[in-house]
This record gives structure tokens, C-alpha cells and sequence, in this order.
């Protein structure tokens, strides 16, 4: 692989992170009584609760789903950077690169 290659891998994973960056990955939980939605930098952005589906009891029921919903989201951002990661290497494992 020449300098140049990398150079041009290196621009490729470059626009590619920016792109996953500004991404916007839904979690959800219950049902979608509870929706998290997350950037691909990690930064929970949004979360919604549908108050119908709860009352003052179902309180840990509750803190039970945001958790799930924020794993899900969390996952979804995480499958999406790998999948950007293995096709802009062509699945190569680089030293030092991440």
C-alpha cells in the first residue's frame, strides 16, 4: 500500500466519521414507550416517554426501559461506526490507525 493509498483511506474514513458524527440512531424500549435517540458521537440527543404508557408506580419499570432504550441506541451507533470502519478498509485491520 503506497503513501498514497493511505492518504486516500485516511480522507475516506476523514468524511465518513463526519457523516456517522451527524448521524441521528434511535433506541427504543416497551414497545417505543420510551425512545432515546443518540449521535453517532455518542451524545444522547433526545428522549421521549409516551406518559400514557405509565403512572407514578410503574416508576422502576420506567428507569428499567430508558436504560434499555439507551443500550439500544448506543448499539445501533456503535454497529454503524465498525460497519464504516471494516468498508473503509476493506475489512484490513491497520496498525495504529484506531
Amino acid at each position: 500500500m503506497s503513501m498514497r493509498d493511505i492518504q486516500k483511506m485516511q480522507q475516506k474514513l476523514m468524511k465518513m466519521q463526519e457523516e456517522l458524527d451527524a448521524s441521528q440512531f434511535v433506541g427504543t424500549a416497551g414497545g417505543g414507550a420510551v425512545t432515546i435517540t443518540m449521535s453517532g458521537k455518542f451524545e444522547v440527543t433526545s428522549v421521549k416517554i409516551d406518559s400514557e404508557a405509565f403512572n407514578a408506580e410503574d416508576i422502576a419499570e420506567l428507569e428499567v426501559m430508558v436504560l434499555a432504550a439507551a443500550k439500544d441506541a448506543f448499539n445501533k451507533a456503535t454497529a454503524a461506526q465498525q460497519k464504516m470502519l471494516s468498508s473503509a478498509t476493506g475489512g484490513m485491520k491497520i496498525p495504529g490507525m484506531f
